[in-house]
């Protein structure tokens, strides 16, 4: 299957981040309208999160936003306290804890909750997710091919769900698995697998980018699923039905630039649909643990530095502060050009709707560079009048 590599920046060696920056980003992460990439895009032009803090109610206010605020220093403190409690970690983008894979995708998420073992985030990973009605057959394909795999060191990622997921991670128990939760990591879904998480725990870990005590929901699943292929070099499919999670997570996959692979069924049993289909579409077809190996080895999938505390990721996301001390954004805009800011901003509104388009394209017809337009954009999204999605796309909201 054609897979695009990801776009890498310089390998970066990365540094301790003071304690008040730690609780500032935790506090930026957790704002209002602040997602991955609003997130990214203000520390790309602030340089700090004390400093984004700052200007968020400004910029929330020219985008056309009332009475912002921001996450409390006391909100963030109790959060961190209910994960204290609960025995997780905070790991932060940047800190040399965070996964490495998961660093290196469009647009990672600022803040994780882990517990168990941190280590377990740096090895390379294999993600393995399927049908939660999974067949007899199919829970023996996923006990051998890890069975076969089980010398390569790899860490298995799955979602904790029923079937195939639970069954992975029961293969890999003592060889080290990662179970992504949908809500906070001290919130097992489904009950019944609380007894695994806790064994999970004991030799892996359980991670979540939602905040301690969000209990699992709908929406949140897409959002799992994002970080499930994230973190592993690829993803392996067995029985997934046409229409499931599970084609949500290979969707992801592609658009990482990991490799997608799929175990094929018979056609007349509904969960063999979606892997026969990615496989008639070119996904790498797997029998054995030594399929895996082979389709992991080509040369589409993602290189990672290995020695030290270093990684691929976007350094100008942490640029050197020293450099934008007296750097402030929102002093390049003269509030005599107001009326000029207004009337673009609903240039912009007029031209979007629910449909995401490029956002190349809403540069073209408004007559300014892209790069003029993501300040603009920035307000509008904190405003909670534009949602701003992956590949370059936008949508409104209102």
């Amino acid at each position: 299957m054609s897979i695009a590599e990801p776009v890498l920046s310089q390998t970066a060696s990365l540094g301790e981040i003071p304690e008040k920056e730690r609780i500032a980003r935790l506090r930026l992460a957790r704002s209002q309208n602040v997602g991955p990439r609003t997130y990214a895009d203000l520390m790309r032009r602030f340089g700090s999160a004390e400093r984004a803090l700052t200007a968020l109610p400004n910029l929330a206010a020219r985008g056309g936003g009332r009475d912002y605020t921001a996450t409390s220093e006391a909100e963030a403190e109790a959060e961190l306290a209910l994960g204290d409690a609960a025995g997780a970690q905070l790991i932060l983008l940047g800190e040399a804890e965070y996964p490495p894979l998961l660093a290196a995708i469009e647009t990672p998420p600022p803040v994780l909750w882990v517990k168990g073992q941190l280590d377990i985030l740096q090895r390379d990973a294999l993600a393995v997710v399927g049908a939660r009605n999974a067949s007899a057959l199919g829970l023996r394909a996923v006990r051998r091919i890890l069975a076969e795999l089980a010398e390569d060191g790899r860490a298995i990622v799955s979602g904790l769900a029923r079937g195939i997921d639970a069954a992975a991670h029961e293969a890999t128990l003592e060889t080290g698995t990662i179970a992504v939760m949908a809500g906070g990591v001290d919130q097992t879904y489904p009950r019944e697998h609380e007894d695994l998480a806790r064994r999970i725990a004991e030799t892996g870990c359980l991670i979540s980018e939602c905040p301690m005590g969000v209990e699992p929901a709908s929406r949140h699943f897409p959002r799992r699923n994002r970080l499930i292929s994230g973190l592993a070099r690829g993803v392996l499919l067995i029985e997934a039905a046409v229409r499931s999670g599970s084609l949500i997570t290979a969707r992801y996959a592609l658009e990482q630039g990991r490799e997608v692979m799929a175990c094929p069924g018979t056609p007349e049993d509904p969960r063999a649909g979606g892997c026969n289909t990615l496989i008639r579409d070119g996904a790498a077809l797997i029998r054995n643990g030594a399929d895996v190996r082979e389709a992991l080895m080509g040369p589409r999938t993602l290189g990672l530095a290995e020695e030290g505390n270093e990684f691929l990721f976007d350094a100008d996301l942490y640029g050197d502060q020293t450099l934008r001390d007296d750097y402030d954004a929102l002093a390049d805009f003269d509030e005599a050009e107001a009326g000029d800011h207004r009337a673009l901003s609903d240039q912009v509104l007029a031209l979007l709707g629910p449909h995401p388009i490029e956002i190349d394209d809403v540069a073209r017809e408004c007559g300014v560079a892209p790069a003029d337009l993501s300040l603009l954009l920035l307000e509008l999204e904190l405003s909670g009048q534009v949602e701003m999605l992956s590949g370059g796309m936008v949508a409104r909201l209102q």
